[in-house]
């Protein structure tokens, strides 16, 4: 089982022989930039389990349920899990949680949803389990984890996924349940294994801090970021576009193009110096002592050379206000 949170990443996974694909909601710090996956809300994941669904052709798929979606009731559930079904394109979901939410699984199984279960470290509780720490580790808790996995298997999820739990705890559990295990952070005795794409393809900026399981099987990052640099680099060389990389054109065509276009420029031409004769016409029928006006300035160049040569333009002082048109007068203060 692998992550994927949008077209791309799901080809990549289904392309791959990747079993299940699961949209988790860990997204939302990995591909949105969030704090963490408290942010994110129904209609966010939805949006994103359909770009994965268009791009996942044979992977099973699974959408996370986001925290705030299926707390609430057991019919708050399965109104959420049927809109990840029905609008995200999912074929099952997954929620977090043990025997508390076991109502909750039964309701939405009950009405024909698959649901995969997650126990053990459960990130959108983070806060009250005193931030991410692994689950476990005494008696009593390890206890706790058995006892949830039984809590959902006998609700009715399809399968359930263990974080942040002990390899021996972890695999005791998968041989106590008849459904299958799915494990992050707790060893190879689980039925199968899940990571986070952008982390075990190396698709994350230097320094970002990585979990203890994560193994990193590529450098998707520092590839991107080498291509970005020599593309920079043979722009500002000139190297890029080469001519395989550009369009011709008949030679022919090309030279009656070049011809058209001169005939095009004269035609501007003619009319700019119709307008400035039109200009200083107006200007000069009212005098040079009946307006406030000065002799219109020539903007930046703008205007042609034969047309500046025809009149007394000067040139706009810095503070003088912008002109529609370069041959619009200033006011003088």
């Amino acid at each position: 089982m692998l992550t994927a949170h949008d077209f791309p990443s799901a080809h990549v996974a289904d392309t791959s022989g990747i079993d299940m694909i699961l949209v988790g909601d860990s997204l939302a710090m990995v591909a949105l930039g969030m704090d963490d996956t408290s942010e994110i809300r129904l209609e966010e994941m939805i949006l994103h389990c359909r770009s994965v669904a268009r791009g996942a052709k044979a992977s099973f798929l699974v959408g996370d349920l986001p925290m705030g979606s299926y707390e609430v009731s057991p019919e708050q559930a399965l109104e959420s899990a049927i809109k990840v079904v029905k609008e995200g394109r999912m074929q099952a979901v997954k929620l977090e949680g043990g025997a508390e939410m076991a109502p909750a699984i039964r309701k939405i199984t009950t009405a024909g949803i698959s649901v995969l279960a997650h126990i053990g470290l459960t990130p959108q509780r983070q806060n009250a389990l005193g931030g991410f720490r692994v689950q476990g580790k005494n008696t009593t808790g390890a206890l706790k984890v058995l006892r949830d996995a039984v809590a959902v298997q006998d609700a009715g999820a399809f399968g359930v996924v263990l974080e942040a739990v002990p390899a021996e705890v972890a695999a005791l559990v998968t041989r106590k349940l008849r459904i299958p295990t799915i494990g992050i952070g707790a060893g190879s005795g689980c039925s199968g294994q899940v990571l986070v794409q952008m982390d075990m393809s190396g698709n994350f900026p230097p320094g970002r801090f990585l979990p203890k399981f994560v193994k990193k099987f590529g450098d998707v990052w520092g590839e991107a970021q080498r291509a970005a640099e020599a593309y920079r680099d043979e722009v500002k060389a000139g190297t890029y576009p080469a001519v395989e990389h550009t369009y011709p054109m008949p030679k022919e065509e090309y030279e009656e193009f070049e011809r058209r276009a001169g005939q095009i420029y004269q035609s501007v031409l003619l009319s700019c110096q119709q307008a400035a004769t039109a200009t200083l016409a107006v200007y000069f029928s009212h005098g040079r002592e009946s307006t406030s006006c000065s002799p219109p300035y020539l903007d930046g160049g703008s205007t042609s050379p034969e047309v500046a040569r025809a009149v007394p333009y000067r040139k706009k002082p810095q503070n003088a206000p912008g002109a529609i048109c370069s041959l619009t007068p200033y006011v003088d203060r």
